[in-house]
């Protein structure tokens, strides 16, 4: 039997959380990425059509809960293992959730549905410093994404990781505008999303230390940013991005945090003019026109909008990962003092996103810091 002073002693030593991640630019070190086993074409669900085209909307509601056919798996899983060896190249751990049948059907007292895909980790879990935040997706057929995750959240968890998960929300017709119309430009912006109560995807967060920067979405409710503000407390600020966009979903194709003093903006979304006080003395970068790419894939990939040339991934405050077929993107990465490393993950669009998407930072080098008076 262990002496009681043994016993104390052993119970004292500290973990060591394998989470750590303030900000999108400190030197990366671990990171989760997405799989594209068992992707499922999303229902036709009002919260997932909204955001598409009618004509896609028309051929969502034939294809939804079936798979992905092979000629869009093929290419973006050769692209993704390339990106995945890339990350292992410059010294990144890479942690990937389970493959999962997205086909499987699933449902609650109020609903049923299949599944959509694990591509984008980005989306269902919110990193702050040690805490990993399951999010209230408003998709139902995202409902239990994050349970491909569980063998990695329990061992974060059992190593010293903070793991909460934000209310579950009941996705009931109550969340929903019943006859909700995308709005013309010049007309007030409106939701689909009532609030009903909170939901958010974490990737229409971005996170800089104490200060946090979201956009509102057809994802996102005020009911969602503000159980996230008292959640996390007076120790952080959470400012809204104001987006022009119709359809807005996800804030890294409209507003990206780069390096302390550096954020890039998309000009068609965002109005720099009416940017928080807070990024008065930083860097605005403004984005260049995405370069033309395979119009047929940009149709399938309608749901990310044309500005993925945005989602980049900063591996320090100089390295970034960009996409290769978007010249004019790296080009002025150059300009502004960034070193962009270029890789393809252009077939990976269909799917939810690029790089940024296609992660979520585990671990990055550095401390909780403010960067705004």
């Amino acid at each position: 039997m262990p002496t009681p002073s043994t016993t104390t002693e052993n119970a004292a030593e500290p973990l060591v959380s394998p989470v750590s991640s303030h900000n999108e630019w400190d030197p990366l070190e671990e990171v989760i990425v997405g799989r594209l086993e068992g992707a499922t074409i999303p229902s036709n669900h009002p919260a997932v059509t909204c955001n598409i085209p009618p004509w896609a909307a028309r051929l969502q509601r034939v294809a939804a809960g079936f798979r992905y056919p092979r000629t869009l798996i093929e290419p973006a899983q050769q692209e993704l293992d390339q990106f995945v060896a890339l990350l292992q190249s410059l010294g990144i751990t890479v942690t990937r959730p389970d493959a999962v049948d997205h086909r499987q059907r699933f449902g609650t007292p109020d609903w049923s549905s299949r599944g959509f895909c694990n591509t984008c980790p980005r989306d269902s879990m919110l990193v702050i410093g040690d805490e990993i935040i399951e999010t209230p997706m408003a998709w139902p057929c995202r409902y239990f994404e994050t349970h491909s995750y569980r063998a990695i959240l329990k061992d974060y968890f059992r190593r010293g990781a903070r793991w909460t998960a934000a209310p579950k929300p009941q996705l009931t017709d109550a969340l929903f505008e019943a006859d909700f119309r995308t709005p013309e430009g010049g007309e007030p912006m409106r939701y689909i999303l009532t609030e009903f109560e909170p939901v958010f995807d974490a990737a229409d967060f971005v996170r800089a230390g104490r200060d946090l920067f979201v956009t509102r979405s057809n994802v996102t409710n005020r009911m969602g940013i503000d159980w996230l503000r008292r959640h996390l407390g007076p120790g952080y600020r959470i400012h809204e991005i104001e987006s022009r966009c119709r359809t807005p979903m996800h804030i890294d194709t409209t507003f990206l945090l780069l390096a302390p003093g550096k954020v890039l903006v998309n000009p068609e979304y965002i109005d720099v003019d009416r940017l928080p006080d807070v990024l008065s003395s930083w860097d605005i970068l403004i984005a260049p026109e995405p370069n033309p790419i395979n119009e047929r894939l940009l149709k399938i990939a309608s749901i990310c909008g044309t500005w993925l040339s945005m989602n980049i991934l900063m591996i320090d405050e100089k390295r970034v990962i960009a996409e290769r077929h978007h010249t004019d993107m790296l080009r002025a990465l150059e300009k502004w003092g960034f070193e962009p490393i270029p890789c393809d993950l252009l077939h990976y669009a269909p799917f939810g996103g690029s790089f940024h998407c296609a992660t979520l930072d585990i671990r990055r080098r550095g401390t909780l810091e403010s960067y705004f008076p």
